[in-house]
């Protein structure tokens, strides 16, 4: 019996960011298999609560997660688990975490803010991540290194600009990541 090629792995990847930066159309265009969504419609409660004004035209919001998944070859799976964007939410990505290899932080220039809390997730829980600049249409282009100082990022930290709606480019930051998570060190804890 070939125990190699008997064994199956899934690789569990974790996308987040802040609400409407593009968590949902990262994990859609490159999911092999017709993603799992939970969007909702945006409704009276999340008034004064959910910022919709620099995501002109949004009526939906993820409010439990994203799937998707991606062969690399036969036993050998990514999911991808897209997080919700709003803090009531982030209840959720404890559960979420477990077991991540690793996650794709997405960014939006216009407001790189709601970047920190994510960045700020899993630099606290020791999970290696990337910071993909999601290149919307119309937003200005940023250079990675000044978005790195902006996010106070550690050098380590891979920062690429990207279009969640374009599959290639996607796939590139996941291969980025995975090279990332695998150079990863963790960090060790005094007892």
């Amino acid at each position: 019996m070939d125990y190699a090629r008997s064994e199956t792995l899934a690789i569990k990847i974790l996308v987040a960011g802040g609400f409407g930066v593009g968590k949902t159309t990262l994990v859609s265009s490159v999911s092999e298999i017709q993603p799992l969504h939970t969007e909702e419609l945006l409704s009276d409660r999340g008034t004064g609560v959910d910022d919709t004004s620099l995501v002109e035209g949004k009526a939906t919001t993820t409010v439990a997660l994203d799937f998707g998944r991606i062969t690399l070859r036969e036993g050998l799976w990514i999911y991808l688990f897209g997080t919700p964007g709003q803090d009531r939410f982030w209840f959720m990505w404890d559960e979420l975490s477990i077991g991540a290899l690793g996650a794709v932080v997405i960014a939006d220039t216009r407001r790189l803010g709601e970047a920190f809390p994510a960045v700020d997730y899993f630099e606290q829980r020791d999970i290696p991540f990337v910071v993909a600049v999601n290149c919307f249409d119309g937003a200005r282009r940023h250079n990675p290194a000044v978005v790195r100082k902006a996010l106070a990022l550690p050098p380590h930290v891979p920062v690429l600009l990207s279009d969640a709606r374009e599959r290639e480019s996607v796939k590139e930051v996941l291969v980025t990541l995975m090279q990332h998570a695998r150079t990863h060190v963790p960090a060790v804890t005094a007892s």
